[in-house]
């Protein structure tokens, strides 16, 4: 990358300074502007790995590596960072529930990492990779359009309200402290710390608009909600002293030659179908802002909307370096899109630089020890938030291109999803449907799966409405 003069932009007066995709801040700015953006993911990729008992340094190294796969890919042309994905926690749980069990269920305090389970995983990951990166060159081939025929966003928006309707439970236990059997006398402590952890968030993110501040509510809630749980005894620090400030990551390799493996990457892989409208949401937003940045300083719009399926394909490698790796499944982070729009900031050095800054504190060991040390109280108020966005997300697709609910078609593929996927996931042993297919579901089809591809084929098998447009009723 050569550095790029920004002078000899059209000059406005107080103007903020910019910087557009391709040009390089100097080095005085870069690591700062870099470390800012490695904030802006640090909470979400690391409570992910959290949750799914992967290791927090590989997540970090695989994040920050795939992150810079991702842009070689691309030669830079879409400056997106990738971090860990809140879509693939449920069926990720279920898979290590069913296969390393006894690690899975310890207390994270006692066991915060399952390698047994990450090898299995990691083929399921990798799967996701293939699965993406064809996608991806189909699309480049075909068109969106013809993929949407099959992924319509009824299906798509359904299947994100699943996911995150899954994970409900799974937040209402850490908040309640259930999850590590604490006392019911003392069950307040975590419930007092899940709510203030998620009314600093909801405060932060509502009321601050402008700023750096109000692009990491979500760190800022994290750590008033750890502060907290200090004097209520719900923090250890004995193991953080000990940690060694250098440290390799626990790199695993996936485990191909167990049976299990297969199972894994069917179930595992399937979720792609909830990450690929996500991604494309988040491709338009920042071509979006960089088009419209663009436009204000006189240089060509970059219509990097255009490349939907170089896209997929860019999140595919970042996903072939965490399942090679042990890291976990990723997809490109709005938070740092929001990031770029707020501070007019789109370099694709910057995600470097802070690809790079990731890839070093994935080195760091006390930073993994310390954070082994988060109350699940802090997590369950985190859950609360976080799984309940993944749900409006999926509302928000369906408004966006506007579905229309009094469809008869829509509402019995959307409905069957629902039932399906929630129910199955809450209600059936290991949220795990009984229909055995040997090598791919041989213990049965988990809920989340289920769900999507019925959906699919209901989409697919039922006819459209007679009447395209069915009247709404006025709310007036």
């Amino acid at each position: 990358m050569n550095e790029q003069a920004v002078t000899d932009k059209p000059k406005v007066k107080n103007a903020q300074k910019t910087y557009l995709r391709d040009d390089v801040p100097p080095m005085r700015e870069l690591p700062w502007l870099g470390i800012q953006m490695m904030l802006t993911m640090f909470t979400a990729t690391v409570l992910v790995a959290i949750l799914t008992k992967f290791d927090i340094g590989t997540t970090l190294l695989t994040s920050g590596l795939g992150t810079i796969v991702a842009l070689l890919v691309t030669k830079r042309r879409i400056p997106m960072y990738y971090g860990s994905s809140f879509s693939y926690i449920a069926v990720i749980s279920t898979v290590m529930s069913l296969y390393d069990k006894s690690c899975f269920s310890a207390p994270y305090s006692q066991v915060p990492y399952c390698p047994d389970g990450v090898r299995l995983v990691q083929v399921g990951i990798l799967g996701t990779a293939v699965l993406e990166i064809a996608l991806g060159f189909l699309v480049m081939r075909v068109g969106k359009a013809t993929l949407d025929k099959v992924l319509s966003p009824v299906v798509a928006g359904t299947i994100c309200i699943v996911i995150a309707g899954s994970l409900f439970g799974s937040a209402l236990n850490n908040a309640s402290g259930t999850s590590i059997s604490i006392p019911a006398n003392q069950a307040w402590k975590c419930w007092l710390v899940a709510f203030i952890t998620l009314a600093v968030i909801l405060v932060l993110s509502t009321f601050i608009r402008k700023g750096f501040l109000a692009m990491i509510p979500i760190l800022i809630g994290t750590v008033v909600g750890y502060l907290i749980s200090i004097p209520l005894g719900l923090v250890s620090f004995s193991e953080v002293a000990a940690a060694p400030w250098l440290r390799i990551p626990n790199v695993t390799f996936p485990a191909f030659s167990d049976p299990r493996a297969w199972s894994a990457m069917a179930s595992i892989a399937f979720i792609a179908i909830a990450i690929l409208p996500e991604a494309t949401a988040h491709l338009y937003q920042l071509s979006l802002y960089l088009d419209e940045l663009a436009d204000q300083v006189g240089h060509p719009k970059f219509e990097i909307e255009k490349l939907v399926g170089l896209n997929f394909a860019a999140d595919g490698f970042s996903d072939i370096v965490a399942g090679f790796l042990g890291g976990t499944a990723g997809t490109s982070y709005g938070e740092c899109n929001s990031l770029m729009a707020i501070i007019r900031n789109y370099s694709s050095a910057v995600i470097v630089a802070a690809g790079l800054i990731a890839i070093v504190l994935g080195f760091v060991g006390k930073l993994g020890v310390l954070v082994n040390t988060m109350p699940v109280a802090v997590q369950g108020g985190l859950g609360i938030y976080l799984f309940g966005v993944i749900a409006m997300q999926g509302i928000a697709l369906l408004v966006s291109h506007k579905v229309n609910v009094f469809d008869p078609k829509v509402l019995g593929v959307g409905a069957t999803i629902l039932v399906l996927g929630i129910g199955g996931s809450l209600w059936l042993p290991s949220g795990m449907y009984p229909f055995h297919i040997p090598i791919l579901f041989p213990y049965g089809i988990p809920a989340i799966v289920f769900s999507a591809i019925v959906g699919i084929a209901l989409n697919l098998i039922l006819p459209d409405a007679l009447v395209p447009d069915v009247p709404q009723p006025s709310l007036k």
